[in-house]
């Protein structure tokens, strides 16, 4: 009997899921090239499940692949190929040039959710660390920086108290800002396949401008404005405080500033909520209906609450109904950011914000420096006091020519960045703009002087953390076409050749997170006790997961002593008054235009479109209309019709529906100038953000709309 080869194991590289799959290589007697993949039933956060887009991840491994590095001294000459040794010549050169004429401040690299931890940690070490230069940040800051700003400011720190499992036993699901069926559609599958054995076990609540496939499944449903969410939750909680379904307890013994935060809320009224929000009042009582008879209530959110000028207020909005109520702290309950990008969590733990050092420490705080420059082996004083830029301050500092060097690296910002004709022109302002890329012909290749070769996960092991704090050893299952190289390992050689030999020394992958695991020790998301070979005897883990833990030790959820990591042990309530949006519609801009993902795709399509199954189910971007308002301007469906802002014009076919709130226009965000159909939703939206996390509010932008000439 012949038996089949072990898979190989690792993570889906698409959302903050984080499902577990097993990767097998193409049969010896199939024509096909392309690896195939299937849910890994092992797996603790997925349990073999798995959506459309991990199901055929292994289509898109080895097409359109970058192979070597590519240099050019002008944009508008061609590319030509090099050697990874001409390469760091050309890095190691510029590095020295911009230290010795503009310091630390003339850097910056813009990272992604899609790096391994190993990847974020060196590129911290290098930047942040020897090169003195904290003007590292990710495309988190476009994702989950608000939910990064909104934990630390309201618990103390960063960090998802909750876990899936909570999924299982609440009562009450209350989404938030999140298209939960398409966005995370394993999630959703686990909750709807509960909810339609046993209706009666759990009710859902959407909050949502559109009525999504997730909206549709829901017991109660609030349309409510764009913008208007602070708002409504400010209501709810004036519910719960006027309704007294307040856990005074524990109010009293975990959390600071009740009654500052009761003197501001009697003034939103249910009344006056329903008026801001365009909601029926009684939708509201049917809420607290709702959460006055649920033992355990579970909030989740996403993308349509972090990309908000009041993404962070809006977070521990959320978070003060679950401190007042009690909701908080155990199984079923509490505030659960679902992050976007597979890596995103192990981003932020390894620091790769602007703001942030590895282990949970941000680089404003003296004695966190302190503690990476001992861990370092590096002087003190090493570590800029001060934040550095967030993306769009670099993009700001490209606009002002302080840049020598631009270094981005498995994202592609020139379709993602808001306001994209600004950056587009930024861009061309930097005399020095690296992509490291594992995938030919993105937009950001088209302002990119040198194009490094990157080895994306199937390639390269290393761990990623989910959105419930689970860490997966992703293994490397193929080899790097071409020269390809891991991003860590690119970090690690220019530290050589920079002169910094012994710090920078490192065989494998396994070492790096050895070091970077150690550095976690006694933090929040401590995770001494884990390795590669835990991970790889013993499975996923979730943190914290302190040394001599057992496999299978950590902890499913945080703060069950109802102590918080402030000074005080306990957790803050917050107010922060409620604005809207930072652009109002206006008479010239009479729509809100809101914009998001389809299930289908992924980002901005440098790997779905790759995939046919993918592109026959999400051929085109399509303008979602409400029919009162495509009325109001003559469009009918199928016309295609021109989206304007004060930052451009795009055009898509008209999708007339009813199934979006009459004054909001819906696009999708995944189609960039290289794709057929293209339709550059971003560069409409505008760059203002959050005053605490600086994410965008890449939700909400004034447009007008007509049919096209």
């Amino acid at each position: 009997m012949v038996t089949s080869p072990a898979p190989f194991l690792g993570q889906c590289p698409y959302c903050g899921v984080g499902c577990g799959l097993e990767l097998f290589p193409p049969k010896e007697a199939s024509n096909s090239i392309s690896w195939s993949a299937r849910g890994d039933r092992k797996h603790p956060s997925s349990l073999g499940q798995v959506c459309v887009k991990g199901a055929t991840i292994g289509a898109t491994l080895h097409q359109n692949r970058l192979t070597a590095p590519l240099w050019r001294e002008q944009l508008d000459q061609p590319f030509t190929p090099i050697s990874w040794d001409q390469a760091f010549e050309l890095l190691v050169a510029q590095i020295q040039k911009i230290l010795a004429t503009k310091g630390p401040s003339g850097l910056a690299v813009y990272g992604s959710g899609q790096f391994l931890t190993e990847d974020y940690y060196l590129a911290q070490k290098l930047f942040k660390g020897y090169l003195g230069c904290n003007h590292f940040d990710a495309n988190s800051r476009l994702c989950m920086s608000s939910a990064v700003a909104g934990y630390s400011r309201s618990l103390g720190s960063d960090g998802p108290p909750c876990c899936y499992d909570d999924l299982d036993v609440a009562n009450l699901v209350f989404l938030i800002g999140t298209n939960t069926a398409e966005c995370h559609p394993v999630l959703w599958q686990r909750l709807i396949k509960r909810k339609r054995r046993n209706p009666n076990d759990l009710r859902i609540i959407v909050v949502d401008p559109r009525c999504t496939a997730t909206a549709s499944e829901a017991d109660l449903h609030l349309a409510i404005k764009p913008g208007t969410d602070l708002f409504l939750l400010h209501g709810i909680a004036q519910l719960l405080v006027s309704n007294n379904i307040i856990d005074h307890s524990f109010v009293a013994a975990a959390t600071h500033g009740y009654a500052e935060l009761t003197d501001q809320l009697f003034a939103y009224t249910p009344q006056r909520v329903s008026d801001i929000c365009g909601i029926d009042e009684s939708q509201l009582h049917k809420l607290l209906e709702y959460w006055q008879a649920s033992d355990a209530v579970l909030s989740a959110w996403s993308m349509g609450v972090n990309q908000s000028v009041e993404g962070s207020a809006t977070v521990s909005a959320i978070i003060n109904l679950h401190l007042i109520s009690g909701q908080i702290c155990k199984p079923g309950a509490g505030p659960f950011s679902l992050t976007g990008q597979p890596n995103a969590m192990g981003g932020r733990e390894a620091g790769g914000l602007s703001q942030l050092l590895p282990g949970y420490r941000t680089v404003t705080d003296p004695l966190h420096r302190t503690e990476l420059e001992h861990h370092w082996n590096l002087p003190e004083g090493s570590i800029a006091p001060e934040a550095g830029r967030d993306v769009w301050q670099q993009v700001e500092a490209m606009e002002r020519g302080e840049l020598g060097l631009w270094w981005v690296a498995a994202t592609n910002p020139l379709v993602s960045l808001p306001s994209l004709d600004r950056v587009r022109a930024a861009v061309q302002n930097c005399p020095f703009v690296v992509l490291s890329e594992a995938y030919a012909g993105t937009e950001t290749a088209d302002v990119a002087h040198l194009l490094l070769p990157a080895a994306q996960w199937s390639e390269k092991q290393g761990v990623m953390t989910n959105s419930e704090r689970r860490v997966t050893l992703c293994q490397a299952f193929r080899d790097p076409p071409g020269l390809a190289r891991a991003d860590w390992a690119i970090f690690a050689e220019l530290g050589r050749r920079l002169g910094f030999f012994s710090a920078f020394d490192y065989s494998q992958s396994s070492d790096v997170y050895a070091e970077f695991v150690a550095i976690t020790t006694g933090r929040v998301c401590d995770m001494a006790g884990l390795s590669h070979s835990l991970l790889a005897d013993h499975g996923p883990q979730q943190w914290p997961f302190p040394l001599h833990t057992l496999p299978g030790g950590g902890a499913a959820r945080l703060y069950c002593d109802k102590r918080f990591p402030t000074k005080s042990g306990r957790a803050r309530l917050l107010w922060d008054p409620p604005f809207g949006l930072a652009e109002p519609p206006c008479d010239a801009y009479p729509l809100i235009l809101t914009v998001g993902r389809y299930l289908g795709h992924w980002h901005t399509m440098t790997r779905t479109a790759l995939v046919p199954k993918l592109m026959q189910q999400h051929p085109e971007a399509l303008l979602e209309v409400n029919p009162l308002d495509a009325e109001r301007v003559g469009l009918n469906e199928g016309d295609w019709a021109e989206i304007r802002s004060r930052r451009g014009m795009v055009c898509a076919r008209v999708q007339i529906s009813k199934k979006i709130r009459p004054g909001t226009v819906f696009l999708p965000m995944h189609w960039g100038a290289s794709q057929q159909n293209h339709c550059e939703a971003n560069r409409l939206m505008h760059e203002l953000g959050c005053p605490y996390s600086k994410q965008p509010e890449l939700k909400a932008a004034a447009v007008s709309i007509s049919r096209q000439v």
